[in-house]
């Protein structure tokens, strides 16, 4: 059960200079409690520059950290990792292997109570690729980049509104719009049918990040 319209997705890199001095990730984990105090309740753990150690490393203690706050915990990619640390799910790209592969890895892990409720998200840029996320057996997809955001720029035109429209009316898993979205875009977003929001800049890049995520999270309602 998606049971959240924030997605929030870490990036050390985006947080401001008064959080971050050298990209420590105890900097990450503290901007994060500062996001679960304001109410986030899914996370997504994307540090991609991190070694498998440090990674894993990273994750137990975001794991904690969400487990504390009851929040979800999802992995970027790394299945592995994500079982390890117990996530509640992990979020594959378009050069992961498909959501029904990894499926199957879980329900093989012999975690069956945790298998029931894994969940998998899948990142997505066009109708064609959140269609094929649905068939695979994604719990949910993002979809972007929505607006011109310098970070997506590798994926090309931003999708616009059309698009987000469009693809919420031709699949029934949530679709959370990525890419270039502020809290003053929300409404119009959510006019599209976009089930949330996947955020990383808007909120890591807050001088308060608590009152940030609050807010956002009053605006998606």
């Amino acid at each position: 059960m998606i049971d959240f319209k924030l997605y929030l997705i870490t990036d050390r890199k985006q947080l401001s200079l008064t959080q971050n001095s050298k990209l420590k990730t105890q900097n990450l984990l503290a901007a994060a409690r500062a996001a679960l105090k304001g109410g986030v309740k899914a996370i997504q753990l994307r540090e991609k520059d991190l070694g498998t150690r440090e990674l894993l490393k990273t994750a137990y203690k975001m794991r904690e950290l969400t487990r504390q706050y009851k929040a979800k915990l999802f992995i970027n990619d790394r299945l592995d990792i994500a079982l390890a640390v117990e996530a509640d799910g992990v979020h594959l790209t378009q050069n992961s292997i498909p959501a029904d592969a990894v499926r199957k890895v879980v329900h093989a892990s012999r975690l069956t109570l945790h298998a029931s409720r894994f969940l998998i998200g899948v990142s997505t840029h066009s109708l064609a690729e959140a269609k094929d996320a649905e068939k695979n057996g994604a719990d949910f997809i993002t979809l972007g980049p929505i607006y011109k955001t310098p970070s997506k720029l590798k994926y090309g035109a931003p999708l616009g509104l059309n698009t987000l429209n469009t693809v919420t009316k031709k699949i029934k898993i949530p679709v959370f719009a990525i890419g270039g979205v502020k809290v003053n875009r929300i409404e119009e977003l959510k006019n599209t049918g976009a089930y949330g929001v996947a955020l990383i800049s808007e909120v890591f890049g807050a001088e308060d990040i608590r009152k940030k995520t609050t807010g956002i999270i009053k605006e998606l309602g």
